[in-house]
């Protein structure tokens, strides 16, 4: 049984249920027949008895000894016309003045069920035969002064199951014939739409995708979220689970009762996926790609693959933050060389004051940034990344200037080095790249940290070409770049991230050939997920 194909199983199943059903509801259909039938006998009985009561020929031969000769006859005439089995006809000495029996005629009866009849009693009672089970009515007989002579028993027989069906044979054989071969159909039309709605699959089958597909599900290393257009959890594999810190089988349940800001809901609303988004989930930095759910063109719910950000962060780090000190590094050697070369020209021609203050001076300028950097920037990452684009500055003839009045000492809620080094990388990157386009002699990008108690501010500005005022609008998007010829369009797309990250504003400000500001302001105690600006 177990290696029957399902379909098989399934119509074997219904048809059997069809078959079952048949005979509970012939067995339902033919007692209400037997009772409709006694319903029937009893009226029939009733009115039988009385027509006999009041016969004047049955008042007037029971009075009579030896009347059951005129008396049986009436009541044999009787019993034909109302097709009634028997009529039992006695005195008040219980003899019998007509009886099926003719041998009991002229008898006396010993019944007990008679007795209350007797008594001027009009009533029923059923009798077990040889032959069946009767019906039998019970009516005194009154003379013309309405007293009691006699009693008239008026018995039919109950027709029993196995009748009623011989009575029926044609009407049920057609109601079998129809039902079954109606029914087998139907099992098997069932049968092949539940096969079809698991594409053609054995239970088996099923089951072992199902494993694999859990079992993938689980050994991936991105979070792993799903649910149906009802909100109903179907997916969360063990590295959501590892991320979000939740515990147990949270399969059908409902999404918003386990994490309250997966923002998959919205994706069920909307209809619409979202790539690449950086959320915060249960006080998490993700970045979350959500996507609808379609079967046959039809919405049937929403999957979400979350992914930590602190990996991506590190990763977006090593691109921006570490390249630049790669640079940094180039440009210093590059400047170091060209110093050295000046000094050592300066000895060959016998000037040794002039190559001597020189050195004093850039040992001195030198000194200067890198103890302002230490006093002023708590943070040796942010610091060697400010130096590498005052040395970057330089070797493109642009001048990086630090605001004096700059600080930091801690950051914002949310926020750690790998998110700074991203925020003022790319738009240092973007202020050099605005002077591509740009024939101003005094090239200058100035940056600016300042912070307080309640919050830290940063400005990145130039001189430079400036932004079209047509563009602004698209320059968050991703992959939108506007002045850099190898720009990636990913840069500013991530500091607004990171801006609304950390719940903070940005602020830009333009105008052609004059220049670009970018102002961020971030709350050092942030209270909500984003802010826009």
């Amino acid at each position: 049984m177990n290696q029957m194909p399902i379909r098989w199983k399934i119509t074997i199943l219904s048809y059997a249920v069809v078959i079952f059903s048949l005979l509970i509801g012939g067995m339902v259909v033919i007692a209400n027949i037997q009772e409709q039938e006694e319903k029937e006998l009893r009226i029939r009985s009733m009115n039988t008895a009385r027509t006999v009561a009041e016969l004047s020929d049955v008042k007037k031969g029971i009075l009579q000894p030896q009347g059951w000769q005129t008396v049986n006859k009436v009541a044999e005439e009787i019993r034909i016309i109302n097709e009634t089995d028997y009529i039992v006809i006695m005195n008040m000495e219980r003899i019998r003045y007509s009886h099926p029996v003719k041998e009991l005629i002229g008898s006396p009866s010993a019944g007990e069920d008679e007795k209350p009849a007797f008594a001027e009693h009009i009533y029923f009672s059923k009798a077990e035969g040889d032959v069946g089970t009767f019906i039998r009515a019970f009516i005194p007989i009154k003379d013309e002064s309405l007293n009691q002579i006699g009693v008239v028993v008026v018995g039919n027989k109950i027709p029993s199951i196995t009748e009623i069906i011989v009575d029926l044979a044609d009407e049920i054989s057609i109601i079998v014939f129809l039902t079954l071969i109606f029914g087998l159909i139907g099992s098997l039309m069932l049968a092949n739409h539940i096969k079809k709605q698991m594409f053609q699959l054995e239970p088996h089958e099923i089951k072992r995708m199902l494993e694999e597909r859990t079992a993938t599900f689980h050994s991936i290393n991105e979070g792993v979220i799903a649910i149906d257009n009802q909100e109903n959890i179907t997916i969360f594999n063990e590295k959501a689970k590892k991320i979000f810190n939740v515990t147990g089988d949270v399969a059908g349940k409902k999404i918003r009762s386990v994490l309250k800001d997966t923002r998959l809901p919205e994706i069920v609303e909307s209809n619409r996926a979202v790539y690449n988004e950086q959320i915060i989930v249960s006080g998490k930095v993700i970045l979350s790609t959500r996507i609808p759910i379609r079967k046959d063109n039809e919405k049937i719910g929403a999957v979400a693959i979350f992914q930590d950000r602190t990996e991506v962060a590190k990763l977006a780090e090593e691109l921006t933050g570490v390249k630049s000190f790669v640079e940094a590094l180039r440009v210093q050697n590059h400047e170091h060389m060209n110093k050295l070369h000046t000094i050592a020209g300066l000895i060959q021609l016998g000037k040794a004051d002039k190559a001597l203050q020189l050195t004093f001076d850039v040992s001195e300028e030198q000194e200067n940034l890198s103890n302002f950097l230490s006093d002023k920037i708590r943070n040796d990452a942010i610091a060697g990344l400010l130096l590498s684009k005052v040395r970057r500055g330089k070797e493109l003839g642009i001048t990086v200037v630090i605001d004096p009045n700059s600080n930091l000492e801690e950051f914002p809620n949310r926020m750690d080095h790998h998110d700074f080094v991203l925020l003022l990388g790319n738009l240092a990157e973007n202020a050099f790249g605005a002077f591509e386009h740009s024939d101003r002699e005094n090239r200058r990008i100035d940056i600016s940290i300042e912070q307080t108690e309640e919050i830290c501010a940063l400005l990145v500005e130039d001189n430079g070409s400036g932004i079209e005022e047509a563009l602004l609008p698209k320059i968050y998007e991703k992959g939108f770049t506007a002045n850099k010829s190898g720009g990636t369009g990913y840069g500013l797309y991530l500091v607004k991230q990171i801006v609304e990250k950390g719940g903070g504003m940005i602020e830009v400000s333009t105008s052609r050939n004059e220049g670009t500001s970018f102002t961020i302001v971030f709350p050092m105690e942030a209270e909500g997920e984003s802010y826009g600006g």
